[in-house]
């Protein structure tokens, strides 16, 4: 968006999820270490096992649910992981707008997305902002890991948009 500062882009060497399945089992592993603290808790609205093994091995709690599901709990979670498109008639912004209200300040929803569509990721960050989420960061995972110092043409399966919860008044730096 105009105006706003750059996101950090990073790279994950993970393996494409398996058809049907919204991440594999390294990307959730990531996810859980790189966003989370032992005892955090997170909502799994992700399509596939792996949340929940990541979440299990790590020594956190979850919430897994389906993302048509009425009710995420009444205690406010640290990490909200889903994929996308979301499979229901809820609008990117009622979903949000729930993310944002079941996030502990400073909490992320991760939005796992099929990479290749140019369009989806934009579309997304707009519909999070609407909802008073701030776009913090672009994790893109591919296949094999870039090699320093070489040109590697990357295999991307998936692009992870991290988006937060921030502490910010409406008016403050990130509107």
């Amino acid at each position: 968006m105009a105006g706003d500062p750059p996101v950090p882009i990073t790279v994950w060497p993970v393996p494409a999820p398996d058809r049907g399945e919204t991440m594999s089992n390294a990307m959730g592993v990531r996810l859980v270490h790189n966003l989370t603290h032992p005892a955090d808790l997170i909502i799994d609205l992700a399509l596939g096992p792996q949340m929940a093994r990541a979440v299990i091995a790590a020594h956190r709690r979850s919430q897994l649910d389906a993302p048509r599901q009425l009710g995420w709990g009444r205690e406010p979670a640290t990490l909200i992981v889903t994929g996308w498109p979301l499979d229901d008639a809820t609008s990117p912004g009622e979903f949000f707008t729930r993310c944002r209200t079941s996030l502990v300040p400073g909490g992320c929803v991760a939005v796992l997305l099929p990479h290749g569509d140019l369009v989806l990721p934009v579309d997304v960050i707009v519909a999070a902002k609407g909802a008073e989420l701030a776009y913090l960061q672009h994790i893109v995972a591919a296949d094999r890991p870039p090699r320093p110092g070489q040109r590697t043409q990357l295999d991307i399966h998936t692009d992870v948009l991290i988006l937060t919860c921030t502490t910010t008044q409406p008016g403050g730096a990130d509107d």
